[in-house]
């Protein structure tokens, strides 16, 4: 660059030296072609030119053998653009690299590459859930990375969704906390089948009541009797139930819990996020399983859920509960040293993956 500037500048030099020695008339002459071209380049290009710094120079040299009145006939520039080649050359000088220091290591092409993969084979997942995967196998890592991986790789990241209402009290309650709900699906031959859910806010376990054609009220009752004994000890840590009022939930599925000491909290009419938490799992059973399989019977509809059950609770990443599954207390940490280690096991009919290390 030095060399380059050193050369032109020469250069310029012996032009003007030879110019120096030639006859006025022959200086007038080209001087009138020079600005007659000029004046042509300037109307063919449309804009004005750009100036290097061997240009700056040499204009700042030649500034010297003319007068100062006669500079804005003679130069192309405005004071306002000498002040602004001052205004960079301050920018250029004050840029303090001697005190910058080495930020945030970047993300390894490995991690990457998982990321992407983990994408591209699971359509569905957002930015959040691949975060909840790799935390899940050892790799944690920002959501905000995750994020500018596939945006960059040009895969949709999926905006985060809403949060709930009843935010304050859902927090203050959430491990005393159990709700319940129906969800209703339609077989191949177009018969109703009711599936009762109950999920612990706390723990984010999902518990599968029962599926049955034609649900009553005494049949929600032995349900609710089924899920106390099930949960054997941990009941005495709950204190609410939360559910819609759905005719089903009768006066008799409401004493099975409170003779165990847990507060009936029935929701008002048309208000689904009074119970968000349940009516948010139920999508997420609709989204990641029902949705994407036909389901043939009663039979096969329990034996879906019952695989997709041990799916989410063992396996599955929960935002609330730092990417960690219901049945999982802690997250392994591991050394990004070897990520093709990372296997894919498909699970609930293939519709699901999950990543585990190879054994």
């Amino acid at each position: 660059m030095l060399l380059s500037l050193v050369y032109r500048l020469v250069r310029c030099l012996f032009g003007l030296l030879a110019v120096l020695v030639r006859s006025d008339l022959s200086k007038d002459v080209e001087l009138l072609v020079l600005r007659h071209e000029n004046q042509v380049l300037r109307r063919q290009l449309g804009d004005r030119p750009r100036w290097g710094h061997v240009d700056r120079l040499w204009l700042t040299a030649l500034s010297r053998l003319v007068r100062r009145r006669r500079w804005a006939e003679v130069f192309p520039v405005t004071p306002a653009t000498i002040l602004r080649w001052h205004r960079n050359l301050v920018a250029r000088k004050w840029t303090f690299t001697d005190r910058r220091r080495p930020g945030r290591p970047c993300t390894r092409r490995p991690v990457k590459a998982l990321i992407v993969r983990m994408a591209r084979e699971n359509p569905t997942w957002g930015h959040r859930r691949i975060q909840g995967e790799l935390a899940r196998v050892g790799y944690p890592i920002a959501a905000s990375t995750v994020w500018e991986i596939l945006h960059t790789a040009g895969i949709d990241p999926v905006p985060r969704r809403a949060g709930p209402s009843w935010r304050q009290f859902l927090a203050a309650q959430a491990h005393a906390i159990i709700a319940c709900d129906f969800l209703v699906v339609e077989t191949m031959l177009l018969k109703r089948l009711y599936v009762l859910v109950f999920i612990e806010h706390g723990t984010r376990r999902l518990h599968l009541a029962g599926v049955t054609a034609h649900p009553t009220g005494a049949w929600t009752v032995q349900q609710a009797r089924n899920l106390v004994m099930d949960l054997g000890d941990r009941i005495s840590g709950l204190r609410f139930v939360i559910h819609d009022r759905d005719p089903l939930f009768t006066s008799a599925f409401r004493e099975v819990f409170t003779a165990e000491g847990l507060r009936d909290i029935t929701t008002l009419p048309r208000t689904p996020r009074m119970n968000a938490i349940c009516e948010r799992v139920i999508g997420t059973l609709r989204r990641e399983l029902l949705d994407r399989i036909l389901i043939l019977n009663e039979r096969h509809l329990v034996l879906v859920l019952r695989e997709y059950l041990i799916h989410y609770n063992g396996h599955r990443p929960h935002q609330s509960r730092q990417q960690r599954p219901p049945d999982i207390a802690s997250q392994p940490a591991r050394d990004l040293t070897d990520l093709r280690s990372i296997r894919r096991k498909p699970v609930a009919t293939g519709t699901i993956n999950e990543y585990h290390h190879a054994a």
